[in-house]
């Protein structure tokens, strides 16, 4: 997560599903911030198109719309102002951020896991979590902590432990990986706790909400949040499971 995504399409998907799915629980979300500098460039934050067009969004949550707008509108595009704005209840904030430009290489490790128990701490006592990296899911076996990318993911066993015990929702933004995205959300939900649901949203930039340890008030929720939401993207269901098991979902409706 980087401040100047604040309020562009990305942030009116995910606040819209977690809006939906939160009501009642106690949220906690893990920020994953980013505040160095981006040298890439990349039009990253800048689609915010969509609130010129009332007619086709707004209608999908109102209040979302607006306040998202506004924070626009002021130039106040900063996960605190979010975090203030109420949009997502009295939900607890771990904003420490993610840069380790600073840290010496051989501390890097070190600095990463300490960064990620503080997370979790404060985190303690909410029974739904959100975890926002700035870019994606990264392998285990091949997360390298020393290296300036890793603090831009989230490895699976980040996930298991933000999700020990309680429900999880994990942004990821998807990548160029051979067979398309389809096939990566597959094979991620193989390699997620059993029972993992994906959303995956395909308007302007591809990206995916993978929803770990669902109960059965979330599976109601995250189907609510499908009728309405029809139109923005897809639920990706199945794929192959760590150890050579097979699951797949059948039927296009979510059991609760």
């Amino acid at each position: 997560m980087r401040n100047n995504y604040v309020g562009d399409i990305g942030d009116f998907a995910k606040y819209g599903l977690l809006r939906t799915l939160a009501c009642g629980k106690r949220l906690g979300v893990a920020w994953y911030l980013r505040t160095d500098s981006d040298p890439s460039g990349s039009n990253d934050g800048r689609h915010t198109d969509y609130l010129m067009r009332p007619e086709e969004w707004r209608h999908l949550d109102p209040e979302l719309f607006d306040e998202l707008g506004k924070l626009v509108r002021d130039g106040r595009r900063t996960v605190k102002a979010v975090a203030e704005s109420g949009l997502l209840g009295d939900a607890t904030f771990a904003a420490e951020p993610l840069d380790i430009s600073p840290v010496l290489h051989g501390d890097r490790e070190r600095w990463r896991r300490e960064w990620f128990e503080r997370t979790r701490a404060k985190l303690r006592d909410c029974d739904l979590v959100f975890a926002d990296p700035d870019n994606s899911l990264y392998p285990d076996d091949g997360f390298r902590y020393r290296r300036k990318e890793s603090a831009k993911r989230i490895p699976p066993s980040e996930v298991r432990a933000l999700a020990d015990g309680r429900p999880a929702v994990i942004y990821h933004h998807n990548t160029r990986a051979r067979g398309g995205h389809h096939q990566e959300i597959r094979k991620w939900i193989g390699q997620l706790p059993p029972g993992t649901l994906a959303y995956y949203w395909r308007r302007w930039s591809n990206r995916t909400f993978f929803i770990v340890n669902p109960d059965a008030e979330i599976k109601r929720r995250f189907k609510t949040f499908e009728g309405r939401w029809a139109g923005t993207g897809e639920t990706v269901r199945g794929g192959p499971r760590v150890g050579g098991r097979h699951r797949v979902c059948p039927g296009s409706g979510i059991q609760g």
